[in-house]
């Protein structure tokens, strides 16, 4: 290896590690926050003196926080799995079935898409008020669909276009309807898209914090975000910096580590629909 390929090495590794540095630090201070009390969360520290689970019992011991946290997984939840039932028949539609107007129909998807939540928020709080599903679960599932519906619509149809059509034509030769087709043999192709959509889309509900804030009116109805942003001291001035890093750990942690179990299938899902061999 030549002096200026050496040299591009390890200037990209500096690279990517200062980039990884920059991603996982606050993560990593935020844990050794959580585990601080008092005048040390002012002492800048990069390693816990001490692991002080005190912030993490006050969490779930001053407000239903073991609640919100259900709730925001019922929610993420009900909305990925119904999305992606969805998401996989209208991704059919759009890529196998040829009809007048298909192009126009992505592109407003994809407008949807890049809404602004504000928007919509105040004709959706008169659908949702008219509905009967202020300060429920049922209003937030019905919101979030709004944004993840078209992403992960967006994202299989990209895939299912590029699927062999040869397998589609030998299930139609054996007399499979439309639903049979989807269900038995696009189906089994479509794990890492599904999964790559579905972990998406799981972490955008997850993290969704105007329509919760909005939607929502009591405690136990409320979603983790909300919850966290809601935390409070003793007065009106304090706020326990301690509480608030414990229950953001708490919660975000979990995802960091789905991410990495689900990363390899993230990237397959996401990058299939776009190349071509």
């Amino acid at each position: 290896m030549t002096a200026k390929a050496t040299l591009r090495s390890a200037g990209f590794l500096a690279l990517v590690a200062i980039i990884v540095i920059i991603s996982v630090f606050p993560l990593y201070y935020a844990v050794v926050t959580s585990f601080k009390s008092g005048a040390a969360l002012f002492e800048v520290d990069y390693l816990p003196a001490a692991l002080d689970w005190s912030n993490y019992r006050a969490v779930f011991r001053e407000q239903p926080f073991g609640r919100n946290i259900l709730n925001s997984v019922m929610v993420a939840t009900g909305v990925v799995l119904a999305g992606l039932a969805l998401s996989v028949t209208a991704s059919f539609a759009l890529a196998r079935i040829p009809f007048r107007g298909r192009t126009l129909l992505l592109m407003t998807l994809l407008a949807v898409a890049m809404f602004p939540q504000v928007a919509v928020l105040s004709g959706l709080f008169e659908l949702v008020r008219t509905l009967g599903l202020y300060n429920s679960l049922g209003s937030l599932g019905l919101s979030y669909m709004i944004f993840t519906l078209p992403f992960t619509t967006w994202v299989l149809t990209a895939f299912m276009r590029d699927l062999p059509g040869e397998l589609e034509e030998a299930a139609i030769m054996d007399g499979a309807r439309p639903l049979t087709i989807v269900v038995r043999v696009f189906l089994p192709l479509m794990g890492p898209a599904l999964a790559a959509t579905g972990l998406l889309a799981f972490i955008a509900a997850w993290n969704e914090f105007l329509f919760a804030l909005t939607f929502t009116l009591t405690h136990d109805q409320r979603t983790v975000p909300v919850a966290i942003a809601l935390i409070s001291g003793a007065s009106q001035y304090e706020l326990p910096w301690g509480q608030v890093m414990a229950a953001s750990v708490a919660v975000t942690v979990p995802l960091v580590l789905m991410v990495l179990v689900f990363q390899r299938r993230i990237v397959a899902g996401l990058t299939t629909g776009a190349i071509k061999g």
